[in-house]
């Protein structure tokens, strides 16, 4: 069964978020952080071998453009803007939003990385 449609979509921009309204009253506020780090372009998912996304807390979204009737563009303040976000792809983010951002956290405290651009993480080996 394919996803739902949504059938409202906000940007915030004061609050850096991208609302999502469904059909069934449900509405997700997404993070434009969380947004850009689980972007589906070739950039972030490396073609197979993922790139963490680190030093993005301060991204925001910029623009919310239309791709076709399938996907949106998402438009970031870091100039990325390659990801188109299929619905299907979109209401995952939304529904397993608590799961994936934990397992993102998981992945940049194992690689050292900080979600602030400004912080450089060190591991002291004893």
């Amino acid at each position: 069964m394919p996803a739902p449609i949504p059938t409202r979509i906000k940007l915030h921009k004061a609050s850096r978020t991208l609302e999502l309204g469904y059909t069934d009253g449900r509405s997700y506020q997404l993070p434009a952080e969380y947004l850009r780090v689980l972007s589906p372009s070739a950039e972030v998912r490396g073609h197979g071998r993922p790139v963490l996304q680190a030093g993005k807390i301060n991204v925001a979204l910029v623009g919310v453009e239309p791709a076709g009737r399938y996907a949106l563009k998402l438009v970031f303040d870091d100039g990325h803007d390659s990801g188109l976000y299929s619905w299907d792809y979109l209401y995952r983010l939304a529904t397993e939003q608590a799961q994936r951002w934990q397992a993102y956290l998981d992945e940049l405290h194992q690689a050292g990385a900080s979600r602030d651009p400004d912080v450089s993480a060190i591991r002291f080996i004893p």
